[in-house]
Parts: structure tokens; C-alpha cells; sequence
């Protein structure tokens, strides 16, 4: 009877190791972080603003999430030493930009480490990727920069013109 609970256990715990994995692999970004002295409040804020990007929040224990990352042959253990939370996208920036945004309000939340696109990325490079802007801006500084040459194409093409009819 004990080996039947055993093994329940057991397959408990490796559902949530495939479902780690899988998240992981699925996801073309994952950020681990330090989420100790958040509030209940806090982290149902963070929670939310994450989930208005598409973005999910999970809290797992170390050692499945490191037995996930060993299947993937993803080398984070150094990372996974106290008590972190994880966020998973389809967008690259959008968790790394939530969360950056978060921490400046809320200096519990730490970046630790990421997986960008299929690569590991350190605490330096999720603060660099944090400063990237939205995808909507960057449309917006490439439509306006399309703008302004369209507009001196416009002007030269005006003035010469005007000089033919001279």
C-alpha cells in the first residue's frame, strides 16, 4: 500500500517535470526570479500584468525545475538556489519588460536568469533586453522614420519641380 502512494507521488512530481519542461521548450521566453517579500497583493498585480501580455506566472519547486532543465539539457542550477518564481511568453521582451518594470516599484522582485529565443540569458543581458523598446514603439519610430524621408522625398522632389518651371 505504501509503494501504491510512493508512486503516485512519484508520478505527480513528474507530471509537473514534463510540464516544466514543456513550458520551457514551448516558450520563446522563460525568466527566472527572486520573488521573496512580494505581498499576496503584489504578486496577484504581477500576475496580472504579465497575463495582459500574453505572459504566465508559475511557481514551482527548485528540484523539478531543475530535473526539468537537466531533460533539456539546460544549465541554470547555479539560479535555481532560493525560492524563485518562473514567467513564460510566445513574445521574447514582453516578461523581461514586465517584470523589469515591476522590480523598480518593488525591489523584492529580482532578475535572475532567462532563456530568450532558445538562449541563456544572464541578469545583465534581461536588464539590457528590459530597455528594448515594446514592439509597438519600435513600429512606431520605423513608421515615423519611413514618415520623414517620404516627407523630404516630397519637399526635394517640390523644389525641383519648381526649378524646371523657371
Amino acid at each position: 500500500m505504501l509503494f501504491l502512494a510512493n508512486q503516485k507521488i512519484l508520478d505527480k512530481k513528474q507530471d509537473i517535470i514534463d510540464e516544466i519542461a514543456k513550458r520551457t521548450k514551448e516558450a520563446k521566453s522563460m525568466v527566472l526570479f527572486e520573488y521573496q517579500g512580494l505581498t499576496v497583493e503584489d504578486t496577484n498585480e504581477l500576475r496580472n500584468k504579465l497575463a495582459e501580455t500574453g505572459s504566465k506566472f508559475k511557481i514551482y519547486k527548485n528540484t523539478l525545475v531543475k530535473r526539468a532543465f537537466d531533460t533539456l539539457k539546460i544549465d541554470l542550477a547555479d539560479e535555481l538556489k532560493g525560492p524563485k518564481a518562473m514567467a513564460f511568453s510566445e513574445d521574447e521582451i514582453a516578461p523581461v519588460k514586465v517584470l523589469a518594470d515591476f522590480a523598480k516599484t518593488h525591489p523584492a522582485l529580482i532578475l535572475k536568469a532567462g532563456i530568450i529565443d532558445g538562449e541563456i540569458a544572464d541578469e545583465a543581458k534581461l536588464q539590457e533586453l528590459s530597455n528594448i523598446p515594446s514592439r509597438e514603439g519600435l513600429l512606431t519610430m520605423l513608421a515615423s522614420g519611413m514618415m520623414g524621408t517620404v516627407r523630404d522625398l516630397s519637399i526635394c522632389l517640390d523644389l525641383y519641380s519648381k526649378d524646371l518651371e523657371k
